[in-house]
């Protein structure tokens, strides 16, 4: 029999995200309970067990509902804890033979971990209960009968019982969550903070142009049918209670209900979720049937391109058009994501001028490109990151403002200016392209300082480098200009933005260079000259073919006709397949060795071998250090293709490499390796490198590094050096 003390009032603690305590402490007064503070991550309050249960049924915003059974100061060691729990009158809490599970959060100098913690509140319980003649209490840490929730900061110690058991957020309408899911409480936050409880009694409506499983349209849908949003849970923390009062609970309950069923046939509010997605229409049809108001929803299938007013609303209806749009939380996700904000801005104003548009984002720069101001911004939490919700009057005036259109989305003065430069380059570019026929150039290499990139075309797609800003430059306005960019790239190139990749260039070290930056796998075929090569422009800093080195493989496919080729620090051996193919009038090399460490290249390296029908048996790939290979190789080479990066400290390697101090060793141990009559071709990259001059006195040396520059690359005559070195004695 429970204990009828439902006027009894008590001190409880709601539990929220960080961010929503303010609001969680207004929501707790709507529901009969009297907030007494807030704290992080939660609102104290008192109330009858009436208001409780209100609380655990009805707050779109707690996690947890805690009905607080100790609070004590000074709680610094396991033994002063114990003591505390084993103070409390636990047989008035915890039925015989029922189950127990102890969630613990925070720390003190002695107790360092949850774990250890929940233990020794478990056995405070279990002391209590052994002294009071009762039987020890089994642990269930999936489904207990009761669950104890604890919290020890600075020396204060909160511990009680979870009347809410599993977390009030998980309403019970989600299946499949999807990647980085918008938690339920957080999106009923969100629609508060848009102000979407008072544009509902207005009459207004409410628009999710990327609505994905749709936990944003669901929740306003709860709002808008005044439906508890844990009415459909059949079970809360309370039920295992001793002390739980049924008959107060069942008439609680029968009350929303009542609410629920009328609500939802009073509703004359339309909301409506757009997605190009298929599988998460799917995904939020099922999610609204699971909650329980399909009928309140219209799901229409469409890309922010075709966002557009439904036919069911008339020119005078106005609403709230709310997004959560990806954050592009990796530098990889921007390009495709600059587009997406500047066609929700440019969808929004097409379709829904008048309205209010909310939209939450962890990246507010990408929030200006949608190109509206926001007049009012929150910042909270989504889960460990930092966002922000913007708010934003769509008015015709408010597209008007930016100074510049292009295809869509407005431009700023700077990127018209980027863009302006784009084109000229292009036009600089088209007669040789046309003449060359090569599809893989530099289009763009920080022509404008202020726009610090390198931007390189691969056929249909495009490779962009940011080289990172020096300190002085305000990161910020830097952050801008990129977006600019990567805004205005597609748009000049006529290119998807979901072929556009975006990496950061910095000062290397090492293997840094050569270290996997992601896991796509997506590589793709590419024509340069008589070659076909492999290149990948995801995973690695690099893509595979160094672009400024193109007339080098050109001149090595001339001088190869017959030669024994050696490529060392071969990289993809992009230079070998053209030495092995040589020129359509001359035949290539009749034999190579690639020498380098690293097994990914060298993987890499054989495709482009089979890619092209070269016979492995005459062209091989060795794994090895360079330099130890040199010191041991007994060959000899009529063309050798020297190619050191600037400086390596791979742990595969002894030492390090420098190629200004360890040149001339290199350059020594490869000419020992070239034939009478041959050719060494060195090239490196290090801008301000200086050949050793006992080289030039021992060698016949030959500086040609202003030949080696296609128009892409002019711009930047110190990028790479090249020399072509002989014996004297053929001289």
């Amino acid at each position: 029999m429970s204990e009828p003390f439902q006027t009894e009032y008590r001190a409880f603690l709601a539990t929220c995200p960080r961010g929503l305590e303010e609001l969680l402490a207004d929501e707790l007064r709507t529901l009969g309970c009297e907030p007494l503070k807030t704290t992080v991550a939660g609102v104290h309050f008192q109330g009858d067990l009436a208001a409780a249960y209100r609380a655990c049924l009805w707050s779109r915003l707690a996690n947890r509902i805690v009905l607080c059974l100790v609070r004590d100061e000074g709680i610094e060691s396991p033994d002063s804890l114990r003591q505390a729990v084993t103070n409390v009158d636990w047989a008035r809490h915890l039925r015989p033979g029922a189950t127990l599970a102890v969630d613990f959060h925070g720390r003190s100098d002695q107790i360092r971990h949850t774990r250890f913690g929940a233990q020794t509140v478990k056995d405070g319980v279990v002391d209590a209960l052994q002294t009071a003649g009762r039987s020890r209490p089994d642990v269930d840490l999936q489904n207990p009968d009761l669950r104890l929730y604890a919290h020890l900061h600075r020396g204060r110690l909160t511990l009680g019982v979870d009347l809410s058991g599993e977390s009030l957020h998980r309403r019970g309408y989600r299946r499949d969550v999807g990647h980085a899911p918008l938690k339920e409480n957080l999106a009923a936050a969100l629609l508060l903070r848009a102000g979407w409880p008072e544009r509902l009694r207005a009459g207004e409506h409410l628009v999710d142009p990327l609505c994905g499983a749709g936990t944003l349209l669901i929740e306003a849908a709860l709002m808008a049918a005044d439906m508890a949003p844990n009415l459909s849970r059949e079970y809360f923390g309370f039920h295992g209670w001793v002390q739980h009062d049924e008959a107060l609970w069942h008439e609680l309950k029968r009350e929303a209900e009542a609410r629920a069923s009328i609500g939802r046939k009073r509703c004359r509010n339309r909301l409506f979720g757009f997605d190009q997605s298929p599988p998460a229409l799917a995904a939020a049809k099922a999610n609204a049937m699971r909650a329980g108001i399909p009928a309140l929803i219209a799901f229409k299938g469409a890309s922010l391109e075709q966002l557009h007013r439904p036919a069911e609303l008339d020119e005078a209806a106005r609403g709230l058009v709310i997004a959560n749009p990806p954050y592009g939380e990796r530098l990889g996700e921007l390009p495709e994501l600059v587009t997406l904000y500047a066609e929700l801005g440019e969808g929004v104003r097409r379709a829904f001028p008048g309205w209010r548009l909310a939209v939450f984002t962890g990246n507010p720069d990408l929030g200006h490109r949608i190109g509206l101001r926001a007049d009012k911004q929150y910042s909270l939490k989504n889960g460990q990151l930092d966002a922000k919700l913007l708010l934003m009057n769509v008015t015709p005036a408010a597209a008007a403002d930016a100074p510049v259109k292009s295809q869509g989305a407005a431009r700023s003065d700077g990127a018209q200016m980027f863009a302006n430069r784009l084109e000229k380059n292009r036009k600089r570019l088209k007669k040789w392209l046309k003449q060359s026929g090569e599809t893989c150039y530099r289009l763009y290499d920080a022509d404008m300082p202020e726009y610090a990139l390198a931007i390189d075309v691969y056929g249909d797609r495009v490779h962009v480098q940011e080289y990172a800003p020096p300190r002085s430059v305000n990161a910020d306005q830097a952050q801008k200009r990129l977006f600019d960019a990567l805004q205005v790239i597609p748009e000049v190139l006529d290119v998807d933005a979901g072929q556009v990749v975006i990496k950061r260039r910095e000062k290397q070290s090492g293997k840094a260079q050569y270290r996997k930056q992601a896991s796509t796998g997506e590589r793709f075929q590419v024509r340069e000259g008589r070659a076909r090569l492999w290149v990948n422009l995801r995973d690695y800093l690099d893509t595979g073919l160094f672009l400024d080195h193109r007339p080098v493989r050109r001149m090595l496919a001339e001088l190869a006709s017959g030669a024994r080729f050696l490529n060392l620090f071969c990289y993809t051996a992009a230079a070998t397949v053209h030495a092995a193919l040589g020129t359509e009038r001359d035949g290539g090399a009749m034999a190579s060795v690639s020498v380098d460490l690293s097994n990914t290249y060298l993987e890499w390296a054989r495709d482009n071998f089979a890619l092209n029908g070269l016979d492995s048996a005459r062209h091989r790939v060795v794994r090895d250090d360079c330099l130890r290979w040199l010191e041991n190789a007994s060959a000899e080479f009529d063309l050798i293709f020297l190619d050191p990066p600037t400086f390596s400290n791979s742990k595969k390697m002894e030492g390090t490499l420098d190629v200004q101090r360890d040149h001339v060793r290199l350059v020594e141990l490869g000419m020992a390796r070239l034939a009478p009559g041959g050719t060494l071709v060195f090239s490196n990259n290090q801008r301000r490198f200086q050949l050793d001059a006992g080289l030039v006195e021992r060698f016949a040396v030959k500086d040609i590094s202003a030949r080696t520059f296609d128009p892409d690359f002019q711009r930047r005559p110190d990028i790479h050096h090249v020399f072509l070195i002989r014996h004297r004695e053929v001289e």
